[in-house]
């Protein structure tokens, strides 16, 4: 299987299945001398790990980090990071009565078809179990940029018709992981708390939207043309289970404008160059200008409902099938620090590439 490396000089390669002994990876470029806040790490894994409430997944996971590689006396080496998240609380029998069937949407099919087998306990390396070691990765991301003054911000801003109409900077975006949705409102976080659980109980599922926003980003980061800031963004976000949309600044609505309304107007603020309004969401011709970088991501409604749904077996014949085990009934909780992860993935990447632009970096 091809496709488990992220990144050009900052890397994170993983490894491992939802039900297998552990999951885990290796982190390459990570600057030397960076002092490893381990703390931080698991608290960052916290924020994703399930059975935090009752609308997530009840699977209970300590999620506990173990760094085998890369780190000396507390502080990083420069050499490949290797670290595991051992599994704890599999319970594949939840999963014996799809070994032979194909859940609606969900990678079973095309795992089958493209492989010739597949680990259906869980979903195996399909699984979202996987995105724990992405979230690691992120940790190590975050340290280097907190370095260099970037943060990361992201926050639920949809759940099904439920929306934040507040622009970003009017939420305090610290107060987001306050409740057990992830949404700085706190008025709309209870609205949605609610509606997440009744549609759990009627064993259904609900998809929504997270939004991310990164402040600090310097100018020039970007490599132009098929390397675009954005469209690494774009990738990063859309590698993450059930994604299924992005948009960028103005994104979408941007369409309804002219251009003589939505071009950024630039101004001089004290030598510097600075736009009036950021419809660009902080990228110009793939490459940052300096404004926050701003986007959202689509999350689809979870495929596993226990509900009965129509579907095939791998022997060709219409069956149905009902949902079992524990699963999420809205990914987006869990997904917030997920979606922080990669985008520090790629801004720490870029930044680092940026380095060789010119002669004096």
């Amino acid at each position: 299987m091809a496709g488990n490396t992220f990144g050009t000089i900052f890397k994170i390669t993983t490894f491992g299945e939802s039900h297998g002994e552990a999951i885990g990876g290796v982190i390459d470029g990570c600057p030397a001398g960076l002092k490893l806040d381990l703390e931080f790490v698991q608290n960052e894994l916290a924020k994703r790990k399930p059975g935090q409430s009752k609308i997530v997944t009840q699977r209970k996971e300590e999620d506990e980090v173990e760094i085998l590689s890369g780190v000396f006396e507390g502080v990083t080496t420069g050499t490949s990071i290797g670290f595991i998240i051992k599994n704890t609380n599999q319970k594949s029998k939840d999963y014996s009565h799809i070994q032979d069937k194909f859940r609606p949407s969900h990678a079973d099919y095309t795992y089958e078809t493209k492989y010739g087998v597949r680990d259906y306990r869980g979903g195996g390396r399909s699984s979202a179990r996987e995105t724990a070691c992405r979230v690691v990765g992120g940790a190590f991301a975050k340290l280097v940029l907190k370095h260099y003054g970037i943060k990361v911000d992201a926050y639920v801003s949809q759940v099904g018709d439920l929306k934040v109409i507040k622009h970003y900077s009017e939420l305090d975006l610290s107060t987001t992981y306050n409740n057990a949705v992830r949404c700085p409102d706190e008025h709309l976080a209870e609205l949605m708390f609610k509606s997440i659980d009744k549609i759990r109980k009627e064993g259904d599922t609900i998809g929504g939207i997270v939004s991310c926003v990164i402040s600090g980003t310097p100018v020039g980061l970007g490599e132009p043309v098929f390397d675009r800031l954005e469209a690494d963004l774009a990738k990063a976000m859309l590698s993450i289970n059930a994604t299924k949309g992005f948009e960028i600044g103005s994104g979408f609505d941007g369409i309804t404008q002219k251009g003589s309304e939505h071009n950024d107007a630039f101004y001089i603020d004290n030598k510097n160059v600075k736009t009036r309004t950021n419809k660009s969401g902080g990228v110009q011709g793939g490459i940052s200008n300096g404004e926050d970088i701003f986007f959202n991501v689509a999350f689809k409604p979870v495929a596993t409902i226990m509900q009965k749904q129509n579907t095939v077996n791998n022997a060709g014949e219409e069956v149905e099938i009902t949902g079992r085990g524990r699963h999420d009934p809205c990914v987006l909780p869990r997904a917030t620090v997920i979606v922080e992860s990669m985008a520090a993935l790629v801004i720490v990447d870029h930044y680092l590439r940026n380095r060789t632009a010119q002669l004096n970096n």
